[in-house]
């Protein structure tokens, strides 16, 4: 069930819960990993906050999509100046993945703070685990800024075999797991999943006014082609399509809200991408593709893949349609494709997941920040 917050009791970010966090920043040169999404009460920019603040800010390192979001997934993000601030931006996209010894020499803190949307499939999750790594190498302490995850409610999917580990998915869990970065930073930590079990040292600043059970609508989107909170509640389900020849609408202004492909049979519905802010070029480009709109189903609380099951069996030619190596790694394993193809039941699919998850939620309890309610 899904409450609403009332404006006394409006959630605060880790963020915006600065009075626990700028007492350890005072006196110290700091690194930031951030990006367009690290903002206080939506408006300012938590770079900008610190430096009316007089902390002293030696580099800001930028995940995938650029310090200020605009970059089309999987480009390659260069180094630059912020034009605002003129501090220098460290590209962690690409070759450079995680922080340098060199980079990181001259900073005692690491502050971090990205808003995620709850599945291992999002990047911001390897980024931090990156970071967390590189911190711990280097006796660099780590200090996590937490955000709510608008998914939060859903616990759902294969977990991930770790033989498919990538930088869509570096742990053992599903593809929706129902934790806050913070939760997953103290669970990366405890699990000692960081190279050769070695531990940062970590500081996690919590949400304030936050249970497991409250929605949360992203004031920023956190990525080019998550709009609204739509796309980031049908995102990962939507996502498995990347492995396949389905375009899940990624060059309309409806991305992650519809599916469709020249492949699929005519129906009521159909798009035709062009490139656009969120992909500069987009599968299909200038092709009508026959599909579904899902941007006006009410909210789904489950890893949805009643969509994927249906676009298998309906298209042209079968044998074309899943992309093994792309499907596996964003599944987490051979088995769903395998499933699929063998025509299994959406429910025995389903089944085939519950050991998993319930060993994922008994692990995953010690590092839960927020109650349920």
């Amino acid at each position: 069930m899904i409450t609403t917050v009332s404006f006394a009791q409006k959630i605060k970010t880790g963020a915006e819960n600065y009075t626990a966090y700028l007492p350890l920043l005072k006196g110290k040169t700091i690194g930031m990993v951030t990006n367009q999404t690290g903002i206080i009460d939506t408006k300012t920019h938590l770079v900008d906050f610190l430096v009316q603040k007089n902390i002293k800010i030696k580099t800001i390192f930028a995940p995938e999509h650029g310090f200020r979001g605009t970059a089309d997934a999987g480009e390659h993000v260069s180094d630059e100046i912020d034009s605002k601030t003129g501090l220098s931006i460290t590209s962690l996209y690409g070759k450079n993945n995680k922080p340098t010894p060199e980079q990181l020499k001259g900073i005692d803190i690491m502050v971090f703070d990205l808003q995620d949307v709850g599945t291992r499939l999002y990047t911001y999750v390897s980024t931090m685990h990156r970071i967390m790594e590189a911190c711990a190498e280097n006796n660099v302490p780590l200090i996590v800024l937490d955000r709510p995850n608008p998914n939060i409610g859903i616990v759902d999917g294969p977990v991930l075999d770790i033989a498919f580990k990538s930088g869509i998915g570096m742990h053992p869990t599903p593809l929706l797991h129902g934790m806050t970065l913070g939760e997953e930073a103290k669970m990366i930590n405890g699990q000692k999943w960081l190279k050769d079990g070695i531990q940062c040292k970590l500081t996690v600043i919590p949400c304030l006014n936050y249970t497991r059970s409250m929605a949360y609508s992203l004031p920023v989107r956190p990525s080019p082609n998550l709009p609204n909170d739509q796309s980031i509640n049908l995102y990962v389900s939507l996502c498995l399509f990347e492995g396949t020849n389905v375009s899940m609408g990624r060059g309309t202004e409806k991305q992650f809200q519809i599916y469709g492909s020249p492949y699929l049979p005519k129906s009521d519905f159909a798009f035709t991408p062009k490139p656009n802010f969120g992909d500069k070029d987009p599968l299909y480009n200038g092709v009508e593709c026959n599909g579904e709109d899902l941007s006006a189903i009410p909210r789904i609380n489950k890893l949805e893949i009643k969509w994927l099951i249906k676009a298998y069996q309906t298209t042209a030619d079968k044998s074309k349609f899943f992309d093994k190596r792309k499907f596996s790694i964003r599944a987490g394993n051979e088995k769903l494709q395998q499933q699929i193809e063998a025509g299994i039941s959406e429910q025995e699919i389903r089944n085939s997941w519950k050991e998993g998850l319930q060993d994922f939620k008994k692990m995953r309890k010690k590092y839960l920040i927020y109650r349920e309610k």
